[in-house]
């Protein structure tokens, strides 16, 4: 067989099981035809076939994010971006917003993503008599940097019908003044509440999907397993279906079956329908049933077995009973699917593999690879669980280096393990990497580098232990994300037969320096044997072989 494109004189990082380093791949349409010395793929090239010289750069298998909200990230670009860098205090903040009220039709919501208190001079909140003094005739809602709180204005309050009389929902609270009053601050459940009203249209769904994509390729991954978004869920999957088809998406999608609005109606929805998880091709394909548990890392909301270490009256919130996460996933697991849920306390995640465990007492079933979303503080007795019931944890190493101050204030020597990569090595449990974009940056390669070096972003170490090897964390974010789909007969590694994605970094991720991991570039981005993202498209080393 002729190879389209082969990459030569490189370090060709291919997962196998060997973890071999080879020098060369080529590439036959969308698949891999041969791998090895140039001597072992030299008789794949013909006058035709493009030659990449990588210059003994790397290649890897492309990024897979075992956990990202792909239509969230491309719906915030539509809104006011908090993480700007122009947004440095309350005054920066209000000032965009009513740039963007004046941009927008009375009525409509005015939507800003990505706030964080903590990097605003002031180190608080707007209250909702700022937001109030910015428009009163445009709904307006400021959504926190975790996707978990809100704050919204007396606009906003009033579309949605919510008053002083309101009661709190399930998981979630109004806060209030000592007089009742409501602040327009939304916590959990009562946020996610708000986003039926909030939500997108059609074509701004649509909209940000492709700009999703196309920040997704540019980070080089490849494959995204995503992790629901706000509204109707049924709506958002019909959607990203037709931008599939409609080829505005390049990223190969493993989508969940979760709405962050009211989880539980879409997964019974969905549980009743006939579909089940694997439905699909490699563009796209039905995920796992997805439940909300606990709350945010830093909210903090999770759901504890002991206090918090900085609040001894505070456990978190929990969004269900053990009961109702056991009929819900239960009855989801008996129809075939795959489950999951977002579980970062200790005390939801017991829930959450209670539930596992009497699922599959109910219904024995083989190979379900049952997941547990981010499994923030996984101590021992529970990383012994997950071994034995073949649950696939999906951590988040990159919130180490973002959130791993306030974590150490949160919860103490509890951080030893929270997200604990080494571990699962060390038990032979297979994890899976995500980022949770747009919660923190999709950059796989920051990933990448909190797991090697545990460190937070001022340098202070967080749990030392739990360090893992370069190799270990690229496994993290390809093979693993690939065997948390189903999909590792096609994908994950560079291995004959399996799908031509890849990505080509700046210079060797082996050789470079620990701490500079995360500073790496991506230089090239393939998807089906197609280069979708090269900044140099003009660039010398692309030559016809003679």
């Amino acid at each position: 067989m002729k190879a389209d494109l082969i990459f030569i004189n490189g370090e060709v990082i291919t997962v196998d099981d060997q973890n071999r380093i080879v020098d060369c791949v080529a590439i036959k349409a969308n698949q891999i035809i041969a791998t090895g010395s140039y001597n072992d793929i030299e008789h794949t090239i013909t006058q035709d076939t493009k030659v990449f010289d990588l210059e003994g750069k790397s290649l890897l298998p492309g990024f897979i994010d075992a956990h990202a909200h792909f239509t969230i990230y491309g719906t915030n670009s539509l809104g006011v971006d908090c993480t700007s860098s122009g947004i440095q205090s309350i005054q920066d903040l209000l000032e965009a917003i009513q740039k963007k009220c004046m941009e927008t039709p009375k009525g409509q919501w005015v939507r800003a993503t990505g706030f964080n208190e903590h990097t605003i001079a002031e180190k608080r909140y707007p209250t909702r008599e700022e937001l109030d003094s910015i428009s009163k005739d445009h709904p307006i809602i400021l959504i926190r940097k975790c996707n978990h709180f809100s704050f919204v204005n007396s606009k906003g309050l009033e579309v949605a019908n919510i008053d002083s009389t309101t009661k709190d929902p399930n998981g979630g609270i109004f806060e209030r003044l000592a007089d009742g009053r409501l602040t327009g601050k939304l916590i959990e459940n009562a946020h996610m509440q708000m986003l039926e009203y909030a939500n997108f249209t059609k074509e701004e769904l649509r909209k940000g999907l492709k700009l999703a994509s196309k920040e997704f390729i540019k980070a080089g991954i490849t494959s995204v397993h995503d992790a629901g978004a706000y509204g109707d869920g049924a709506d958002t999957f019909r959607i990203m279906q037709e931008a599939v088809n409609a080829k505005e998406i390049d990223v190969r999608i493993y989508a969940f079956v979760c709405s962050l609005t009211n989880s539980h109606l879409f997964v019974s929805k969905m549980s009743e329908s006939g579909a089940i998880t694997g439905l699909g091709n490699e563009r796209f394909r039905i995920g796992p049933a997805k439940l909300f548990t606990d709350g945010a890392s830093v909210g903090p909301t999770i759901a504890t077995r002991e206090t918090y270490s900085h609040d001894q009256n505070n456990f978190g919130l929990l969004y269900y009973s053990q009961e109702e996460l056991n009929e819900i996933l239960g009855n989801a697991h008996a129809k075939g699917f795959q489950v999951t849920a977002h579980a970062q306390g200790d005390r939801a995640i017991e829930m959450l593999l209670d539930c596992i465990e009497k699922a599959l007492e109910n219904q024995p079933r083989e190979n379900h690879r049952h997941r547990i979303e981010h499994a923030g503080i996984a101590s021992p007795d529970l990383q012994r669980r997950m071994k034995e019931l073949g649950v696939v944890p999906i951590p988040n190493p990159a919130f180490i280096y973002v959130n791993g101050d306030k974590y150490s204030e949160y919860y103490g020597d509890r951080v030893n393990v929270m997200y604990p990569c080494w571990d699962y090595i060390e038990q032979d449990i297979i994890a899976a990497y995500g980022s949770d974009a747009p919660v923190i940056t999709l950059n796989p390669l920051l990933g990448i580098h909190a797991a090697v070096n545990r460190q937070a972003w001022n340098g202070q170490p967080i749990g030392n232990r739990q360090k893992v090897s370069v190799l270990d964390a690229i496994r993290g974010y390809t093979i693993n994300g690939a065997y948390a789909s189903f999909e590792e007969n096609i994908k994950g590694s560079i291995e004959i037969g399996k799908l031509a994605d890849f990505v080509v970094l700046s210079e060797s991720i082996l050789d470079c320096d620990l701490n500079k991991i995360k500073d790496l570039q991506v230089v090239l981005t393939v998807v089906d044997g197609e280069i979708l993202y090269d900044p140099n498209s003009q660039r010398e080393t692309v030559e016809s072989a003679v």
